[in-house]
């Protein structure tokens, strides 16, 4: 591992280059807030992938990438002091470098690690000793910062996808007290919204439209369900993601001996893909 000394000088290293291209490179010197905003998104899909497979490397590779954009991005914050060297006094200057960006970030740490930094010891009500002490207290602490979330689900992203965004729901409102007393409880709500589920679907026509009560009664099991992971300190985001893999590496496995043995999938039986489904199934354990 590197000193650091080493880490900081790797760092002002980035910002040098990230200054150079600014100034001289075409593409760069033409990016804005939002022409980046797709391309971070991005980035940060790959990292999230590259975390799924447990690949180092390539996690490595894919923080440099995300590292790039927060760079990126305070460079282009920086550049708006420029903007309003002119302004007159009476108009803000909301513009921020780097160093805002790591000071605001730490200031904000700080502020919600009472139990570490010894800051408003008010909120710290008992003794912290687990992470979910931790959880309950960094809710408290979050509702009482000047420019911080004014309500409990106030922090969640409109942009959240829908699986991260029930389970952040859940979490959140957990962490006031708003939760099974049991988790074991939660099963009979599982068990509930299933029936209420196969109850509006029993006896629908093939072809029968799709309808508000389908999606509400699907979606309310969904619910549930990650409730039930949370409750279990599942993630059911990533549980998804692990079961997505597992399926591609068996149906590409069913793939390609079906091309060895000169077929195509669409003239194969249900029963002969089922056999090779079982022999994927089979290679994994060995």
């Amino acid at each position: 591992m590197h000193t650091r000394e080493e880490q900081l000088a790797a760092f002002g290293r980035l910002l040098d280059v990230m200054d150079t291209l600014r100034e001289k490179c075409p593409w760069d010197r033409k990016q804005t807030f939002d022409s980046l905003r797709e391309n971070t998104i991005e980035e940060t899909f790959e990292l999230a992938a590259a975390i799924s497979r447990h690949d180092m490397t390539e996690i490595s590779k894919e923080l440099g990438d995300v590292l790039l954009h927060v760079v990126f991005y305070a460079k282009m914050g920086s550049e708006r002091e420029k903007d309003c060297a002119g302004s007159s006094a009476d108009q803000p200057r909301d513009y921020f470098d780097i160093a805002d960006v790591c000071n605001r970030l730490c200031d904000k740490l700080i502020f919600r690690h009472p139990h570490i930094y010894k800051t408003n010891d008010q909120i710290v009500n008992g003794q912290i000793v687990n992470d979910t002490d931790v959880s309950h207290l960094w809710e408290q602490v979050k509702l009482r910062e000047k420019d911080g979330n004014k309500t409990v689900l106030g922090g969640i992203p409109d942009s959240l996808p829908s699986l991260v965004k029930a389970y952040r729901i859940q979490d959140k409102v957990a962490n006031v007290g708003f939760d099974w007393e049991k988790r074991e409880d939660v099963w009979a709500k599982v068990k509930e919204e299933i029936a209420e589920f196969e109850a509006e679907m029993t006896n629908l026509p093939k072809d029968h439209p799709v309808n508000d009560k389908m999606v509400n009664e699907f979606g309310d099991l969904l619910f549930s369900l990650i409730n039930a992971a949370r409750l279990y300190k599942i993630r059911p985001d990533n549980a998804l993601e692990q079961t997505n893999l597992k399926f591609m590496r068996r149906f590409n496995y069913v793939e390609q001996k079906a091309r060895e043995q000169g077929r195509a999938l669409q003239d194969m039986s249900l029963a002969e893909m089922d056999a090779l489904w079982d022999e994927a199934k089979q290679q994994e354990k060995k």
